[in-house]
Order: structure tokens, then sequence, then C-alpha cells
């Protein structure tokens, strides 16, 4: 994300941008790579919430979350590219607040990497999963 501090996250938290919402595909390779034609879009805030329940020295994954909102929603899958805005918002978003905070370095992308667009890239997030005590390779 650019200008980050610009735009005001929280904000864009809280816009549910009309979800949730489940659309049908018709694309055979998206149906075949994602096992299923019923999508469903969870809306930002969504994700903060589940990113808060993560406990102190776990870590959960966007493609774990992404899983828990389509089993939750009889879903085939989560749209992935909303799953990974949002998670990025929801970072921000917390970064921004000076109380409620979310844990959000203990959210990593869906293949289990440290993600560069959270606030302080992954330098500060592998600093903080390290002080909760993992080891980072």
């Amino acid at each position: 994300m650019a200008n980050e501090d610009k735009k005001d996250f929280n904000a864009m938290l809280h816009d549910n941008k009309d979800m949730p919402k489940f659309q049908i595909i018709t694309d055979e390779k998206s149906i075949e790579k994602y096992g299923g034609n019923r999508m469903y879009f969870a809306p930002p805030i969504d994700y903060d919430e589940v990113m808060k329940k993560i406990p102190y020295g776990k870590v959960i994954t966007v493609g774990k979350i992404r899983e828990f909102f389509a089993k939750e929603n009889g879903a085939d899958f989560t749209e992935p590219i909303t799953a990974g805005i949002f998670v990025s918002i929801a970072a921000w978003a917390s970064h921004q607040r000076l109380e409620d905070k979310t844990s959000y370095w203990r959210t990593l992308k869906a293949n289990g990497e440290l993600n560069e667009k959270y606030p302080g890239g992954t330098r500060k997030q592998k600093e903080k999963l390290e002080a909760e005590g993992h080891i980072i390779i």
C-alpha cells in the first residue's frame, strides 16, 4: 500500500462494501483450483475479528482464515484477493488506533511467509513474532 499515513484504515475496516456476499464462478480453471464454484466474500471487519482471536505465541495464515470463512458460510472457498487486502487493512487500522489493538503480526501470508505490507514490513513482524518466542527462518 502507498501513502498509509494519509489513509483512514479504520474507516476502510468498517466499510463492508456490500459484504458478506457469495458469487458463483464459472471459470473451469478457478473451479478446479479452488475446489468448487461457490465463492464467499467476507467483509474487512471479519478478518480483524478473527485476527484478534489468535493467542500469544500462536500464528495463523490468511489461507486458514479463508478456509474458516468458507466452512462457516457454506462456501467452497473465500475470495483470495480481497482476503489479502483486508488483512492488510486490519493491520494498518490497528496501527492507527490507540486502543483495541489487533495482533496482526500473528497472521502470516497464505503460504506462511511474513507480510511485507504490514506496518514496519517484514522486519517489524519478525521482531514481534520473535518477542513471542517464534523462530523465524
